[in-house]
């Protein structure tokens, strides 16, 4: 291991904020009792929001942000990792109250680690990280609750982002109907691509109502975008379908009423991808190297950028300027 090692830090000294590359030693990494050399990580929303300024989620100061990363074991006092193994973390604390993925090297504790699912390369586990996890988390619940193809169009919200793109790539990989909306017009032939039959505009989705109840459209939804969004979903779906909700880019506010529930016996599924239990995050990863691998993964990969180019892409993705997947090559 090098005695330093790049990563990218935000600090604030004085109130003062600052965000860049610096050189870190081993003793500036957390406890934990397995260290990774870290090859990848990703860009998710969550990052855009570390980076900011006045961060909405990140706990203290000094941080490495970054909430995913995927890597190779260097140093393990726990036997059920051993150096040279390829691994994977996502969530948990990590890149908010825990150094993340942004820098060559992290100590974290080994209940945060994956070992790499087999089917997936660490490139490709960062081309999915939590976004493509979340989403597949999302499609085993729904799936949980009876959705099964052929059932009828699913419906997935916000479909250019890194959830929304990986969701209908699945779901089209599974033989559902796939319906995507999205706000961007020039990204019609991109979604058709991964497999969505049916494309529906931005404004579509998240009109006001003042009907509590609307036509039966879906049998189901993976809904990252919250808000107005999701209260027309609960008023769309079939009866006895599902609304996998996992994400607030459109706000967290829902304006909504008990009806969807009572008359129709719609289920609100909340998707938790940062403290998942560990039974379901493995069996949810195995299938990420399975059944739910998308076919297009390597064509998620809409950017692959070093350090210095993160504020840049932080940015991006909080303006909603970024399709599919960026990852982090360190």
């Amino acid at each position: 291991m090098s005695d330093s090692f790049n990563a990218f830090v935000l600090n604030k000294d004085d109130g003062a904020f600052s965000a860049g590359i610096q050189a870190l030693t081993m003793d500036d990494l957390p406890a934990g009792d397995v260290t990774v050399r870290v090859q990848y990580s990703s860009v998710n929303y969550k990052d855009g929001l570390a980076c900011l300024p006045e961060s909405p989620v990140v706990a203290s100061y000094p941080m490495v942000p970054g909430i995913d990363l995927a890597g190779t074991v260097v140093e393990s006092s726990d036997p059920r990792f051993a150096t040279g193994q390829e691994v994977l973390a996502i969530g948990r604390d990590l890149g908010i109250a825990q150094f993340g993925g942004y820098a060559e090297y992290a100590r974290l504790s080994s209940d945060w680690l994956e070992p790499l699912p087999a089917g997936l390369t660490l490139r490709e586990a960062m081309a999915l990280g939590t976004a493509g996890f979340t989403a597949a988390l999302s499609i085993q619940r729904l799936e949980q609750n009876g959705l099964k193809p052929g059932d009828g169009p699913v419906l997935v919200t916000g479909a250019t982002g890194g959830v929304g793109s990986t969701a209908v790539n699945m779901l089209a990989g599974l033989d559902y109907e796939v319906a995507a909306s999205t706000g961007k017009e020039t990204e019609h032939d991109y979604l058709q691509e991964l497999g969505a039959s049916k494309i529906l505009s931005r404004e579509d989705v998240c009109a006001h109502s003042d009907s509590p109840l609307e036509a039966e459209l879906w049998a189901g939804a993976v809904d990252p975008v919250g808000a107005d969004t999701t209260a027309y979903l609960l008023r769309t779906t079939r009866y006895g379908g599902s609304v996998a909700t996992c994400g607030l880019t459109g706000g967290f506010a829902v304006n909504t009423t008990v009806l969807p529930f009572i008359l129709r016996g719609i289920n609100l599924l909340g998707i938790d991808s940062v403290q998942c239990p560990p039974d379901v995050r493995a069996a949810v990863w195995k299938r990420l190297g399975a059944d739910l691998k998308p076919k297009n993964l390597a064509d998620s990969i809409s950017h692959e950028v070093s350090l210095d180019e993160i504020p840049a892409i932080t940015a991006n993705i909080l303006s909603g300027g970024v399709k599919g997947r960026t990852i982090v090559r360190l």
